[in-house]
């Protein structure tokens, strides 16, 4: 991309396009911010790429892959969902498999579901249909235009569940960093008439029965001048280019809901389900899911707390259970949201 100064290769842009767009919607941005995107994007995929190896499928897992969830579809990438199945349950083609609804990371300007792929085939392997979402990375959309897509994605579900091996009314969301921020607002549009009225967005209905958030970034009152600051949570999380992204991407939901970007008058005012939150000692966020964590507790929420130490000489870092399957500890974390989550059925 010509102004920014950072350089993509033939073959490393072959690679990284995969799983996430790079340059193509940045011509028109202001060069400030076109940058700060395309070297978070940059800075991400480089980090990724040598794990891409490492991601391997397991056995028994269908894939129907790019199905539209909206008319726009076939122009915008970010309008397109997978869905990942157990084999054994489609052959029996019973209605009792529990769904997880998956909402990849990346920082809201990066990634799209292919990044989530091997997580998606693990998480079905521990007995769940799973839904991956796309939706329109910024600056293609703002945070309201993100949960717009993401609610249009969930209307479709609705839909077209009966046409799967699954039970509706076993349905859980699940999202990693950015994803978890959207989970979380996600979630909790479903379960509040009132917040999806505030926001300007529809509920589609869906009955959903819990959520596990890894590595979310949640307190985002914290990045949003004007909004009401809790003392609890108002530490920014270090994110340099949330910082610069933040009064374009965050403005219209200030402008239009403010009081809902501060956790506590969310979690009193929405009646959340049960959540699985997942961290780690040496997540550059962890604080981010303790905050939720203290918000969650003091409103006599239920929730449950994964959060390792790593051993001497070892590192998990972020999102580990997503981008590193083939750790210990992730198959642990997974296990753990299996536990979590066949308690809610």
């Amino acid at each position: 991309m010509t102004g920014t100064g950072l350089k993509i290769d033939d073959d490393e842009r072959k690679i990284l396009q995969t799983w996430t767009q790079l340059d193509e919607d940045l011509a028109d941005c202001d060069p400030n911010l076109a940058n700060a995107v395309l070297s978070t994007r940059l800075g991400m995929g480089r980090g990724d790429m040598p794990r891409n190896s490492y991601w391997q499928d397991p056995e028994g897992i269908d894939v129907i892959a790019d199905i539209p969830y909206c008319g726009s579809a076939g122009q915008i990438r970010g309008h397109k969902l997978d869905l990942y199945l157990p084999h054994d349950a489609v052959v029996r083609a019973g209605k009792s498999l529990p769904v997880y609804i998956d909402i990849h990371g990346g920082g809201f300007v990066y990634g799209y579901k292919e990044l989530n792929r091997n997580f998606n085939t693990h998480l079905a392997e521990q007995g769940f249909a799973v839904f991956s979402l796309n939706y329109r990375p910024m600056p293609q959309t703002d945070f309201l235009g993100q949960l717009a897509d993401i609610e249009a994605a969930f209307a479709w579900i609705s839909a077209h569940l009966d046409n799967y091996p699954v039970d509706r009314n076993s349905i859980f969301i699940t999202g990693d960093s950015a994803g978890g921020t959207l989970g979380l607002y996600s979630t909790a549009i479903e379960r509040s008439e009132t917040m999806a009225e505030a926001l300007g967005i529809r509920r589609t209905g869906l009955n959903i029965k819990g959520a596990a958030y890894i590595s979310g970034l949640f307190d985002i009152a914290a990045y949003t001048p004007g909004a009401q600051q809790n003392p609890l949570t108002s530490e920014k999380a270090d994110t340099s280019t949330l910082s610069t992204i933040a009064p374009s991407f965050f403005g219209p939901l200030i402008k239009k809901a403010s009081d809902w970007t501060n956790l506590d008058y969310m979690c009193r005012n929405v009646d959340l389900p049960p959540l699985f939150l997942n961290t780690s000692n040496d997540d550059f966020i962890q604080t981010e899911t303790m905050k939720l964590s203290t918000v969650l507790s003091a409103h006599g929420r239920d929730f449950y707390l994964n959060n390792p130490h790593t051993q001497p000489g070892e590192t998990l870092g972020h999102v580990y259970p997503v981008c590193m399957t083939w750790l210990e500890e992730s198959a642990a974390a997974l296990q753990k949201i299996r536990d979590f989550s066949y308690r809610q059925l």
